[in-house]
C-alpha cells in the first residue's frame, strides 16, 4: 500500500516549510496541502527570486507535479486569484496542475470583518490573528454554518447572501462599522477565477493517485505548537496542525502516513499574543530577529526569538511521530560563543521535562550551555564541512528527542541545504 508522507512544523509555525517542500518535492508526485489558510505565509527562494505562498502547495513550482489543496485547507478567493496571478506573470501557470478540493471551505468577506470585531471586543486579552478571516471561517464550519468550494456550482448566491446575512446580524449585535462593498467585488471575481481550476472531490482524488502508485507529500501550516487541540490554548490557530491533521484534511487512512518529517528552527521564534517559554526579551533576541530576517512573511510582523526548547520540541515529537528532523536556519547562530537549548522547565518550583498544560504562568526554562561554532556556515554544502562545536549541538537535540537531523538548511536558498547521512544509508 502506497503511504503518504507529512512535512509540517513543529514550533510555533515561519520554521520555514516552504523551502523544504520545494526541496523534496522532486522525490514526490503529489504536494497536498492539509490545513490553514491565507495567514500562513511560506516563502521560498531559489534562481535569485523570492516567492511567497499563502494558500498554494509549495510544490507548484515543479511543473510535472500534481498540487493538491486540500479539504482542510480554508480559502480566500480574492487572496488566491491574487496570488496565482502572481504567479503567473512571473511563467508559473498552476491551471494545469492544481486541484482543490470541493471541500474546502471559502472565506467571505464578512469573515474578516468578525475576525476584526471579535479581536476589538477582546481588548488586551486579544489572540492576536492575522486579520485573514481562518477563525470565524473554522467556527462557521464546526457550527455546521460554512459556505465550500462546491457550493460555487449550485444556487451560489442564495448560499451566499444566507451566510453574509448571519454574519451581517453578529456584526450588528457586535456595533461594529464596516464596508466591504470593494472587498466583497474582488471576492466575487476571485469566484469566477476559482471556475478556471479543477475541483475534485478531494479525498476520492488523493486516494486514486495512491492506489495509482503515486507518492503524496501532504505539507502542513503553522506549527505544531498552534495546534487547536495540543498547542499553546487559546493562543492557537483554529485548526489541527499536527499529523493527524493530514488524515482529516485531505481524507486519507491514518494507515497510509509513512515518514513524518518534523521542521525546526535552531532557534524559537513566535508571532503574535502567547506564551513563550524561552523568549529573549534582550539584545541576544534581537540579534537573532535583525540576522534572522524574522518578521511575518504575510504580516510583516516582528517575531518574537528565543532559544531552542526542546521540551516543547519533544512534545511535538511524540505528538506527530515524527522520524525525520529537519533543522532550519542553523547559520543565524553562527556568531554566537554559546548557545543555550531549554532541556527543562521549572514550574512552581518543581523540574520538569513534560510540556505543561498551561505554559502562561510560573514557568522558568532550565537551559543547557554547549560552546557555539562561530563559523559562517552558508558557504557549506556538504556535513563533511560541519564544525566539532555544531556537529555537538546536533548530537545533543538528537540525543534529547530521539529522532534523527537529516536534513540542515545553512540559508534562504534551495541550494543551501544540506542532507546528512547515517551509517547503513
Amino acid at each position: 500500500m502506497k503511504s503518504v508522507d507529512v512535512l509540517l512544523g513543529l514550533q510555533w509555525g515561519d520554521e520555514g516549510k516552504g523551502k523544504v517542500v520545494d526541496v523534496l518535492t522532486p522525490r514526490y508526485d503529489v504536494v497536498a496541502r492539509f490545513q490553514g489558510g491565507p495567514n500562513a505565509g511560506h516563502t521560498l527562494e531559489f534562481e535569485g527570486q523570492k516567492y511567497v505562498l499563502r494558500s498554494i502547495p509549495s510544490g507548484i513550482f515543479q511543473g510535472d507535479k500534481i498540487n493538491i489543496i486540500g479539504n482542510g485547507v480554508v480559502l480566500d478567493p480574492a487572496l488566491f486569484k491574487q496570488e496565482a496571478e502572481q504567479l503567473a506573470a512571473t511563467g508559473h501557470d498552476l491551471t494545469k496542475r492544481l486541484y482543490i478540493s470541493k471541500k474546502a471551505h471559502l472565506i467571505l468577506p464578512t469573515h474578516r470583518v468578525l475576525d476584526a470585531a471579535y479581536e476589538a471586543a477582546k481588548g488586551a486579552a486579544k489572540v492576536g490573528t492575522t486579520g485573514k478571516g481562518i477563525g470565524p471561517t473554522y467556527t462557521d464550519k464546526a457550527s455546521r454554518n460554512g459556505v465550500r468550494v462546491g457550493d460555487i456550482f449550485g444556487d451560489f448566491a442564495t448560499i451566499y447572501a444566507k451566510a453574509k446575512a448571519r454574519h451581517e446580524d453578529i456584526l450588528r449585535s457586535l456595533g461594529y462599522s464596516y464596508d466591504i462593498t470593494e472587498a466583497e467585488k474582488e471576492w466575487m471575481e476571485g469566484i469566477d477565477y476559482l471556475k478556471r481550476f479543477t475541483i475534485v472531490d478531494g479525498e476520492f482524488f488523493v486516494n486514486h493517485l495512491l492506489d495509482e502508485g503515486k507518492s503524496v507529500l501532504c505539507e502542513g501550516a503553522q506549527g505544531t505548537m498552534l495546534d487547536v487541540d495540543f498547542g499553546s490554548y487559546p493562543f492557537v490557530t483554529s485548526s489541527n496542525t499536527i499529523s493527524a491533521g493530514a488524515c482529516t484534511g485531505l481524507g486519507v487512512s491514518p494507515r497510509r502516513i509513512g515518514d513524518v518529517y518534523g521542521i525546526f528552527k535552531a532557534y524559537c521564534t513566535r508571532v503574535g499574543s502567547g506564551p513563550f517559554p524561552t523568549e529573549l526579551d534582550d539584545e541576544v533576541g534581537d540579534k537573532i530577529r535583525d540576522k534572522g530576517h524574522e518578521y511575518g512573511a504575510v504580516t510583516g510582523r516582528k517575531r518574537r526569538c528565543g532559544w531552542i526548547d526542546l521540551v516543547a520540541l519533544k512534545y511535538a515529537v511524540m505528538l506527530n511521530g515524527v522520524t525525520k528532523l529537519i533543522m532550519m536556519k542553523s547559520d543565524i547562530l553562527d556568531d554566537f560563543a554559546t548557545v543555550k537549548a531549554c532541556v527543562a522547565y521549572e514550574v512552581n518550583g518543581v523540574e520538569t521535562d513534560q510540556f505543561p498544560y498551561d505554559i502562561s504562568t510560573g514557568i522558568r526554562p532550565v537551559y543547557a550551555e554547549l560552546p557555539g561554532w562561530q563559523t559562517d556556515m552558508t558557504r557549506m554544502t556538504s556535513e563533511d564541512e560541519f564544525p566539532e562545536e555544531f556537529n555537538a549541538y546536533i548530537s545533543f537535540i538528537e540525543d534529547y528527542l530521539g529522532v534523527p537531523v537529516k536534513i540542515v538548511s545553512v540559508g534562504p536558498d534551495r541550494e543551501q541545504t544540506i542532507e546528512r547521512y547515517t551509517e547503513g544509508e
